[in-house]
């Protein structure tokens, strides 16, 4: 993805777009021009590339477009520190030599490079290559995943609308009736990258969905920024929506609008943006391991609340076919938590769980107690917890 510094993006009042590059011969030239400078420097060090890209760059008016390509070229390309030997540890040998000379002169350096290259059985010049290898500059490429030109603009595209979202207030979807199956796919989307939402209406009336954007958040809104922008693509995969974000600027806020009938931004393979559910994994086995009388599965449902949906990751089942359902919630507040409470009240449904966690409370408040429902964990639930909630729970109904 590009940085906030390559963004760009064009307002017409109240309407806001990102830079969209066409597939023309211009801007495919660039493209074959920068991808093929980077292939010229596989086995070479970083601080030639650049060199290289600086060159090919210069001073005109395109420079941030350049910077961009380039930037998303840099996250497909692999470096590494060519030493043999650890340059900390061989700086920290010659220089405690150093210490006791001064100045160093350019003879006594050499004297010491021979020094420590005879007691590391080593080539005084394989020691001064190595001395500073680890440094950014001096790593080398060692593999591009080269694109294809046209492949680059897409990416460039879809990159540019991703960056307007670090600076997303809310996001609004407008999801049409489909089968259960499109709706699970679009809300484990949301659910994947943990992000804050409501989800009102019926299935076979459709949903509105509200997604709290990273500029609502007072807490780890950077990181979750990042979240909404890797969105995007898993969203584009989705079908029969449309959206509406409030976009944070400095002539006053805007929205960008777009919908599943697009044709502008590409459509990445589900590898390149699909992540998430390690810790759905993680839980459903340690529950196995409990041997409880609660059997565990990833639940397939999209439950209505009376005007709200709950989207459950897990449903928990005995042999009597009592059900709980467990919902593994991402970035969340003490008022969206009271709120999603207040809606399972409202729809009277109490056998559920919801597995909250420490490191994604998007607020420096923490509420000041939690009902038996909720289960707070740091890096990952405890499954004997959850199973002492669930027991709890089954008592009060």
């Amino acid at each position: 993805m590009l940085t906030a510094d390559l963004a760009i993006a064009f307002q017409r009042g109240d309407r806001i777009q990102p830079r969209r590059l066409e597939p023309d011969d211009a801007h495919l030239s660039v493209a074959e021009d920068l991808i093929r400078i980077f292939a010229e420097h596989l086995t070479l060090r970083r601080a030639e590339l650049n060199r290289s890209l600086d060159e090919y760059v210069g001073t005109g008016t395109d420079y941030r477009i350049l910077r961009g390509m380039i930037k998303l070229l840099m996250d497909v390309c692999e470096f590494q520190t060519g030493a043999d030997i650890v340059p900390e540890q061989l700086r920290q040998k010659l220089f405690l030599k150093a210490k006791a000379h001064h100045p160093v002169t350019p003879a006594l350096r050499r004297q010491l490079l021979a020094e420590v290259a005879e007691e590391l059985g080593a080539e005084a010049e394989t020691i001064a290559a190595s001395l500073y290898a680890d440094l950014t500059d001096n790593q080398r490429l060692i593999a591009f995943d080269a694109p294809e030109a046209a492949g680059l603009i897409d990416c460039y595209n879809l990159a540019q609308a991703q960056a307007l979202l670090y600076r997303c207030v809310e996001m609004r979807l407008t999801v049409q009736p489909q089968e259960v199956a499109g709706y699970r796919q679009l809300f484990a989307a949301i659910k994947r990258y943990d992000l804050i939402h409501t989800i009102k209406g019926r299935a076979d009336r459709g949903y509105e969905v509200v997604l709290s954007g990273p500029v609502s958040l007072f807490h780890r809104s950077q990181k979750y920024g990042i979240r909404m922008a890797v969105f995007l693509p898993a969203l584009l995969e989705c079908s029969g929506w449309r959206m509406r974000a409030e976009i944070e600027t400095k002539r006053g806020n805007a929205f960008f609008e777009l919908s599943s009938e697009q044709k502008n931004l590409p459509m990445l393979p589900e590898a390149a943006w699909m992540g998430g559910g390690e810790l759905l994994e993680k839980f459903l086995t340690a529950w196995t391991k409990l041997q409880s009388q609660w059997r565990a599965e990833t639940c397939r449902e999209v439950i209505d609340l009376g005007g709200t949906a709950f989207v459950p990751d897990a449903v928990l089942e005995d042999a009597t076919g009592r059900k709980v359902y467990v919902e593994l919630f991402g970035f969340w507040t003490p008022r969206y938590l009271k709120d999603r409470l207040e809606e399972f009240a409202r729809g009277g449904f109490t056998n559920f769980v919801l597995l909250v966690s420490e490191e994604l409370r998007g607020s420096r408040e923490a509420p000041a107690n939690l009902p038996p429902n909720v289960v707070s964990y740091k890096t990952s639930p405890d499954a004997r917890t959850v199973l002492a909630a669930v027991e709890h729970i089954q008592q009060l109904i």
